[in-house]
C-alpha cells in the first residue's frame, strides 16, 4: 500500500487545516488509518486513528476537541480536519495504515501497530 499525504501548510494560531492522506488501494474493512506527527527534536507522536468500518480514537480529549479525523471510502482517503490550531501542532505530519487483523481501537495509538507509512506532510502554525 502506498500512501500519499497532503493538505500541509503555514498557518497562523486559530487557523485551520485539513490532511488528506489517499491510500493505493483498499485494506480489509477492520484496518484502519492513523496520523501521526513529529516535531523538531521530539518523539514521533499519536494524533488520531479511525477504521475503515467505523470507529475512532485520539490521543487526548483536547486534541478530539481541535481535531476531527474521518474517511472517504469511496476514494480510500482518510482526512485530519485540524482547528484551532497552536504553535505546539508545528511538526511533520504522517499518516500510516494497520492491515492487522485483530487489533483493537486502542491499540492504534502505538505506532507498532502501523505496516505502511506515508512520507509526511508539514504543517507549520506561527504565533
Amino acid at each position: 500500500v502506498q500512501l500519499q499525504a497532503s493538505g500541509g501548510g503555514l498557518v497562523q494560531a486559530g487557523g485551520s487545516l485539513r490532511l488528506s492522506c489517499a491510500a493505493s488501494r483498499r485494506t480489509f474493512s477492520g484496518a484502519a488509518m492513523g496520523w501521526f506527527r513529529q516535531a523538531p527534536g521530539k518523539e514521533r507522536e499519536f494524533v488520531a486513528a479511525i477504521r475503515w468500518r467505523g470507529g475512532s480514537l485520539y490521543n487526548s480529549e483536547s486534541t478530539k476537541a481541535r481535531f476531527t479525523i474521518s474517511t472517504d471510502n469511496a476514494k480510500n482517503t482518510v482526512y485530519l480536519q485540524m482547528n484551532s490550531l497552536k504553535p505546539e501542532d508545528t511538526a511533520v505530519h504522517y499518516c500510516a495504515v494497520s492491515d492487522r487483523h485483530g487489533i483493537i481501537l486502542s491499540d492504534l495509538g502505538n505506532s507498532e501497530r502501523y505496516d505502511y507509512w506515508g512520507q509526511g506532510t508539514l504543517v507549520t502554525v506561527s504565533s
